[in-house]
């Protein structure tokens, strides 16, 4: 009788004992590969970056020659899905695309790197931005869209239901070697390639926020000289 007593009272406590908390999601490891005009090779792949052997989602985003439009693939052998259209640059024909790839529970570890097959041209520009979201299982939202040149470009809306890690992506479309663009609204900058070699480049630029409650939210760039952009806005929240 003492024994079923004691087992009740157990259960009773555990069924008292408040909730484990959930981890707030949070900017994890990130780098950029950047090929210059001319000067890249095949596969592309990215310097290794230490993410979380489970939990996090991870981004990764390709931006250059129409034709190197290639899917990721990455040395944890996760399975990447396409989010959004294919994005054509105005003014260069066709020639040019963003896409952008998410992995949700993805699986990682030490030395994580992402390769682009570049099959088409491998010599050519290239820039992915590769970013991982920590204690995030959820993509909430996401926006894209493609302002007319202007010094100030406003992304599109993502609204959360409680705490999200932000992150937006910049992608500059006119034909220059120097440039400069910052998020507002409390956005920090954290990887960026705005200052080009001669032979060209993708220009590119990420940043990040980290917001406490649900909301809606958006990011403005500011930036000089004047061009259009391809905006990404993604909120990631734990699941």
């Amino acid at each position: 009788m003492a024994a079923l007593l004691m087992a009740g009272a157990s259960a009773s406590q555990a069924a008292d004992a408040p909730p484990t908390a959930q981890a707030t999601p949070a900017l994890g490891a990130h780098t950029l590969l950047t090929h210059s005009e001319g000067m890249g090779k095949a596969p592309a792949v990215t310097a290794p970056i230490d993410t979380q052997t489970t939990g996090s989602s991870l981004i990764v985003l390709n931006g250059g020659y129409a034709g190197n439009a290639d899917k990721p693939v990455d040395s944890y052998d996760n399975r990447w899905k396409r989010v959004g259209d294919t994005v054509v640059y105005n003014g260069y024909g066709g020639a040019f695309t963003v896409s952008a790839y998410v992995v949700l529970a993805a699986k990682g570890g030490a030395g994580h790197t992402v390769s682009i097959a570049k099959r088409a041209n491998p010599a050519g520009e290239i820039s992915v931005p590769f970013i991982e979201v920590m204690h995030a299982g959820v993509l909430q939202d996401m926006a894209q869209n493609y302002p007319a040149p202007g010094l100030v470009l406003t992304s599109g809306n993502v609204t959360t239901t409680g705490p999200a890690t932000l992150v937006a992506v910049w992608w500059g479309d006119a034909g220059v070697k120097r440039m400069t663009t910052r998020p507002d609204h409390e956005f920090t900058l954290v990887d960026s390639y705005l200052t080009l070699p001669d032979n060209s480049g993708v220009q590119v630029a990420v940043a990040y926020r980290q917001v406490a409650a649900a909301g809606t939210y958006n990011v403005s760039w500011i930036g000089s000289p004047i061009q259009g952009a391809i905006l990404w806005l993604f909120a990631f929240q734990s699941k």
